[in-house]
């Protein structure tokens, strides 16, 4: 099952994302992967494990257990290297072992200073605040992703952590229309406004933390997870499914990409086991109605500063 993109490419709604992911499990988690079906992979040079990803493509492909056109393959440029996107992407692509990407993001719309390309530093200044550069704005970073297409680089670029006036600004002083809004929305960060606004304009949303990031970011970020919810559990009863195939089912029925991520063989199999059932028109409802707003991805906690706020 698969989203056509405004370009045309199509991009399976159900990924599998390597963020916080070891890279001595990677190889194991990527092959396990492609053998239950998943043909989409969420990558980025921050999540510091391309090489490791690129290895296990590299395995995939000469074996023969799938072709390199039968994947769709993401990654995404740092904020340290908005001044050097053709030398990131080019990084990248080295390291994951591809001639090209089937979809390159800009990661967060804030440049800061450059540590070196691929360092993927998140520098501070003496005040312990994010060291943020105010020379290169997000139409000249745009600009040179766009370069990016024209070289057969990437097949699609994208966004990826815009608001709706960043989004609208890109659509604005764009020549290639961005193909992907990648953002956290979950049942209890909903984000209908945005979700809609992109879906209107032909931007597909791909939703991170489509769990609501579950033990990993109550770990980093102290937040709770919708897992717990009576609502939805009371939905997994009724459905005879998880907590978590009911969430990535919502997801799927809201026409947005999800890209749960595990590192357990027996997550990955039930993540992508949310084909065979539909939610029905009122237990949408029934979920439209826990929307708390509430974000569980905060690296405000890492940058001294809330770029949300």
């Amino acid at each position: 099952m698969a989203i056509t993109l405004n370009n045309g490419f199509k991009m399976p709604v159900v990924g599998l994302g390597v963020w916080r992911m070891d890279g001595k499990d990677v190889r194991d988690l990527i092959i396990n992967s492609i053998k239950l079906g998943y043909r989409h992979f969420d990558c980025a040079a921050d999540y510091k494990n391309e090489a490791e990803v690129g290895e296990a493509l590299s395995e995939a492909f000469k074996t023969g257990l799938v072709k390199r056109e039968d994947l769709f393959i993401t990654t995404k440029l740092w904020n340290s290297d908005h001044g050097h996107v053709l030398e990131a992407c080019k990084d990248s692509l080295k390291k994951l072992q591809l001639d090209y990407l089937d979809l390159y993001l800009v990661h967060f719309p804030v440049a800061v200073k450059h540590t070196g390309v691929g360092q993927t530093d998140s520098p501070l200044d003496k005040d312990g605040v994010l060291d943020i550069d105010t020379t290169i704005s997000l139409e000249t970073t745009w600009h040179a992703m766009e370069d990016l297409v024209s070289k057969g680089l990437v097949r699609s670029i994208g966004i990826s952590n815009y608001d709706i006036f960043l989004t609208r600004d890109c659509l604005a002083y764009s020549k290639v229309k961005p193909a992907v809004n990648q953002i956290e929305t979950h049942p209890y960060f909903q984000r209908d406004c945005l979700v809609k606004f992109c879906q209107k304009h032909g931007i597909c949303v791909t939703a991170h933390t489509p769990l609501g990031g579950a033990a990993a970011n109550a770990e980093w970020f102290g937040t709770v997870s919708c897992l717990d919810d009576p609502v939805l559990k009371a939905l997994a009863e009724k459905y005879k499914k998880t907590v978590a195939q009911i969430v990535l089912r919502w997801g799927i029925q809201r026409n947005t990409v999800v890209i749960p991520k595990t590192s357990k063989f027996e997550r990955l199999k039930e993540n992508f086991e949310v084909f065979d059932f539909e939610l029905a028109k009122e237990d949408m409802d029934k979920i439209k109605a826990i929307d708390r707003k509430y974000r569980t991805n905060q690296p405000a906690k890492f940058w001294g500063i809330d770029l949300y706020a």
